[in-house]
């Protein structure tokens, strides 16, 4: 109950954000008017990151004040990293930053995050014990976050995808925290996740806000947090595995590893943005814009399901299952869209 309660909550303070917040951003001109490569016809705000951030940090001060949230250095490093990462967005979103500026930047952050004890120690091992990283920890961190940031970032292309995919995976990251008994992650993740439904309510199709740089900047910066934290904290049997946001994020990372291999082929920069990712292939072959967007949220379900398995069944077993279904989709995926990414 203290977790839907958290839930709700977040999601209630949220829900009287967002009109606010839409109305600011029109009053100080933060909009999204559509260009090239937009897929949205009119021009919409696009500070949607603030009810993301304000909401949550409410919520917080509200458990600190009831005590039921811990004041430590992981709630400090998390809610510190998180403004931060919040204002990078947030000035990309108003000035349009260069790709490589905001990489320099983010690393900056991940490494502030390390001093706060949010650091890759443990890979999970799905065929026996968790392995060591040792000297290794600062720079799979690093890559860590950045991936995860990213790959956020770069799904954040249809109205409510982005928002509903973190929705899913910060819920089963929650799962997990919640099992695994871990109260800093659950309490987080659960805040989280209110505070997404409740945007996702004007995020959706059509949507009358966007996240942002600094909502999706931000999203993605948390869930690469709370994952980490998670395996700091229990090096034992009950470790939250790195392996479950991984398997949880299956489509967005699939994408930015997709994107990364399209503009190596091409004389374009590498950071350049284009309108040749997953969705924007599933509109041009036709397939209507919800249809697209459930499509996401249906396949993060399915393996969110998967990663959840590897808390309470055999790893060996799972690992088999996600192995043959990630082949799987991977040669539908391949077969439909292969023509369009490769020509």
């Amino acid at each position: 109950m203290i977790y839907f309660g958290i839930a709700l909550f977040s999601f209630l303070v949220t829900m009287l954000i967002v009109p606010l917040n839409c109305k600011l951003s029109n009053k100080l001109g933060i909009i999204d008017f559509p260009r090239e490569r937009s897929i949205h016809k009119i021009a919409t705000p696009k500070s949607g990151g603030c009810s993301l951030i304000v909401g949550l940090i409410i919520t917080h001060l509200f458990l600190l004040v009831l005590g039921l949230q811990e004041f430590n250095r992981l709630f400090v490093g998390l809610i510190c990293g998180g403004f931060l990462i919040f204002v990078l967005g947030f000035l990309d979103d108003i000035f349009d930053l260069q790709a490589w500026q905001k990489i320099i930047i983010e690393i900056i952050i991940i490494l502030f995050m390390t001093i706060f004890g949010f650091k890759m120690e443990l890979i999970t091992n799905p065929f026996g014990p968790s392995i060591n990283v040792g000297i290794l920890s600062i720079p799979l961190t690093i890559i860590w976050f950045l991936l995860i940031i990213n790959s956020i970032n770069l799904i954040d292309g249809l109205d409510g995808l982005a928002t509903g995919l973190v929705a899913i995976v910060i819920l089963i990251l929650g799962l997990a925290g919640l099992i695994c008994s871990n109260t800093f992650v659950a309490y987080f993740a659960f805040g989280l996740f209110g505070s997404c439904l409740a945007f996702l309510k004007y995020n959706f199709y059509p949507a009358k806000i966007f996240l942002g740089d600094a909502g999706s900047l931000y999203l993605g910066f948390n869930i690469a947090a709370l994952s980490v934290a998670g395996n700091i904290q229990f090096k034992g049997t009950t470790a939250m595995t790195m392996l479950i946001p991984i398997i949880v994020l299956s489509l967005p990372l699939i994408d930015t590893f997709l994107s990364i291999i399209r503009r190596l082929k091409t004389p374009n920069s590498l950071f350049q943005a284009d309108k040749n990712h997953l969705h924007h292939k599933m509109l041009e072959l036709g397939l209507p814009y919800k249809t697209v967007v459930f499509t996401g949220y249906f396949l993060t379900v399915l393996f969110g399901i998967i990663s959840m398995g590897f808390l309470l069944v055999d790893k060996r077993i799972l690992f088999s299952l996600l192995i043959i279904i990630g082949i799987i989709i991977f040669i539908i995926f391949y077969n439909i869209i292969r023509k369009e990414f490769f020509k």
